[in-house]
């Protein structure tokens, strides 16, 4: 994950982008170019869809939508996908690759999460962060920078099982994780999910 305050304006504007494939807005696949106005992830600056994909399994993000987002927040459409999953670059000023790609179930979780609100009852999505990311709090999900009460963490390549109570059952929920075993994070707020590492991207 990426720190909170530049994954805010990441996620919501991916939340942007998600209801702009399911209602059809955009009138052709891809853009020309896109500019960064950043500098940072040479790739994702570069190719961004590559950076994208790299989110998530090939079977996934071949056909899913890509979009960016500017160090103001404004969003970009890179590729209209033909599924309900939205994959995002890596954001160039964070320190470490934070690609993800999300369905659009953990797309309104996320949509709570940054509108304060309760996520929806029953509904589980997936999100993919499969080239890893960078660090944040694993006990307040709105700390933007490390403390020295607030259990910042480092997460390798994982996948992230939001919405669901039931699955968090049995997962070790403290605020030292062992970040290299499935975890809960951000146990006892409304936000909790399932950190699921996975093996480094080949």
């Amino acid at each position: 994950m990426t720190s909170n305050t530049l994954r805010l304006s990441l996620l919501a504007a991916s939340i942007i982008a998600v209801a702009a494939c399911n209602k059809g807005a955009a009138s052709n696949n891809t853009v020309t170019s896109v500019t960064t106005t950043t500098t940072g992830n040479s790739t994702a600056a570069t190719d961004p869809t590559a950076s994208a994909e790299s989110a998530a399994p090939a079977s996934i993000a071949h056909d899913a939508s890509v979009a960016t987002v500017d160090s103001k927040g404004a969003m970009t459409m890179v590729r209209k996908g033909s599924g309900e999953w939205t994959c995002m670059p890596d954001n160039p000023v964070t320190p470490g690759p934070d690609p993800m790609c999300f369905d659009a179930n953990a797309a309104k979780w996320v949509n709570a999460w940054v509108h304060h609100q309760t996520p929806p009852e029953g509904v589980v999505g997936v999100i993919y962060m499969l080239e890893g990311g960078t660090d944040a709090s694993n006990s307040d999900p709105y700390a933007t920078k490390p403390t020295a009460d607030n259990d910042w963490v480092n997460t390798g390549p994982h996948i992230m099982v939001v919405g669901s109570k039931e699955i968090l059952a049995g997962h070790p929920s403290g605020a030292k994780p062992d970040t290299s075993v499935p975890y809960v994070m951000w146990a006892g707020t409304p936000y909790a999910h399932l950190m699921i590492p996975v093996a480094a991207a080949k």
